[in-house]
């Protein structure tokens, strides 16, 4: 569970530099509901930018921004669907939007799930404490802004091989940059800059995705009541819900599978990787390309006993797509193909990872059969406004994309996509995967082996104590806020 013992002591402080700088903090459920948010913080947001460094853009994290740069006001969940002329398969897919978070992805979210409640008890002081957020991209990206917005110094750690964009955005927010070897599926090298970082600086306090709490209570807590909005209205009376299609990264997202279980529990959570290192599916290893989805562990917060499904994307997928999606000659095939035209102007909002979650979908309503009746869900954790300069490098290294490329893109990978590389859990092979923690978690890490056999036996208990933290949360950042007000 996440700790909410309070500090007095740091509270005070922590509640004194939030006055300074004018900040007040929203609680889970005015993310999930933004009318909740008083009507004088609304209107302040109208002169603000998304990404704007303005401690009001806290009540931005929420799936339900205006979709425009500046000033935006609140309205439904951001989505995007993708017709069977797109997909080739019967049933629909519909995706949550990322771009219109602020910093254009929802792992800003995760990171104040992370942060807030340590701030809020008092275990943070952020006039002495810097944040460390170990990422492969867009988590440190996130915890970087949050901790600028809260007043907090902080680090952001990741793979020196990731896109040019995030490191050039980075040096602007983020207190430190540590770059580390590797690229996507060098996570272990990160996990050895936090630990070094533990053993020299005790200024320093990680917040690492992979097995904080708070990552996988905000999706359970803000993006699966966002997915409820949509399959009650997108269902109808004859409408099916199939499951949600992740790929599994720091596996904080699946949060919000375990939610709508609860509500839908015919439904499944499918989880994607990589091919080129099937972790899940194999016991692999590997490196690949996909931004955004680091691998070669299991995450300390992933509830493996829901999981339904495993599915390896071949990362040379993602890149094709991008293409297909982009490129000026792809978005006319397209058109061509019977695709909506409201669609394709629209599909710069699928980044790489997205790329990957959609294929996953396909997979998965092949897999299963699904008809017209089902739909199926995933997420666009980004946009390409954060990959440019890989389309730039594709270019360079395969030359200009002309009609020919951009069908045999469309047939070979989403209206060709098989059911290959896929496996549908049994108890045993989930018993499988989880047992893959230990490697990392307790024999590498420091977790208890006592724990991790909570999470299996303790079920769906373990899981659920964390869940019911929500709303506890909630009061300790209303009675932060009223510290503030106080003064």
């Amino acid at each position: 569970m996440i700790d909410l013992r309070v500090d007095e002591r740091g509270r005070r402080r922590a509640a004194e530099r939030a006055r300074e700088r004018g900040i007040l903090i929203p609680t889970f459920a005015e993310m999930r509901d933004p009318s909740r948010i008083p009507s004088p913080i609304r209107d302040e947001l109208r002169g603000i930018g998304l990404w704007d460094l303005h401690p009001r853009n806290l009540y931005r994290i929420t799936w339900k921004n205006e979709p425009v740069k500046r000033g935006g006001g609140f309205g439904g969940v951001n989505v995007l669907e993708f017709p069977p002329a797109l997909t080739g398969i019967r049933a629909r897919v519909i995706a949550l939007v990322g771009k219109w978070f602020p910093t254009g992805a929802h792992k800003v979210g995760a990171t104040f799930g992370c942060l807030v409640p340590r701030l809020v008890t008092g275990q943070f002081d952020p006039t002495v404490h810097k944040a460390a957020w170990p990422s492969t991209g867009n988590y440190c990206r996130g915890g970087a802004y949050n901790s600028a917005l809260l007043g907090c110094q902080s680090i952001a750690i990741l793979p020196e091989g990731m896109s040019r964009e995030r490191f050039e955005w980075l040096k602007g927010i983020a207190t430190e940059v540590i770059a580390t070897p590797g690229s996507e599926s060098n996570v272990w090298e990160i996990f050895q800059k936090c630990k070094e970082l533990q053993a020299t600086r005790p200024d320093v306090v990680i917040f690492n995705q992979f097995d904080e709490p708070g990552n996988h209570l905000w999706h359970y807590a803000v993006t699966g009541p966002a997915m409820e909005e949509v399959l009650r209205a997108e269902l109808g009376e004859d409408g099916r819900y199939a499951g949600v299609c992740l790929t599994s990264g720091s596996a904080g997202t699946l949060g919000c599978g375990d939610y709508l279980k609860e509500r839908y529990p015919g439904s499944r959570i499918a989880v994607g990787e990589s091919l080129q290192c099937p972790t899940l599916l194999q016991a692999g290893f590997g490196s690949h390309r996909i931004e955004g989805i680091g691998d070669k562990h299991v995450p300390w917060v992933h509830n493996v006993r829901n999981t339904d499904f495993v599915g390896a994307i071949d990362d040379e997928a993602p890149l094709r797509l991008i293409r297909l999606f982009n490129e000026p000659e792809g978005r006319k095939y397209l058109l061509r193909q019977g695709v909506p035209a409201s669609l394709v102007e629209r599909l710069d909002l699928v980044g790489i990872s997205g790329a990957a979650n959609l294929l996953l979908a396909v997979k998965f309503a092949r897999y299963y059969e699904l008809s017209e009746r089902d739909l199926v869900l995933t997420v666009l954790t980004d946009s390409m406004e954060l990959y440019g300069s890989r389309l730039q490098e594709l270019r360079e290294e395969r030359g200009a994309y002309r009609e020919t490329q951009a069908a045999a893109d469309h047939e070979r990978w989403l209206l060709g996509a098989t059911t290959d590389h896929v496996l549908e859990l049994t108890y045993r092979e989930r018993k499988r995967v989880h047992n893959l923690k230990y490697f990392t978690w307790v024999e590498q890490m420091g977790k208890s082996a006592e724990e991790l056999e909570r999470q299996w036996y303790d079920w769906p208990e373990y899981w659920d104590r964390i869940h019911r933290q929500a709303e506890a949360i909630d009061e300790l950042i209303r009675e932060f806020n009223a510290l503030v007000l106080r003064g």
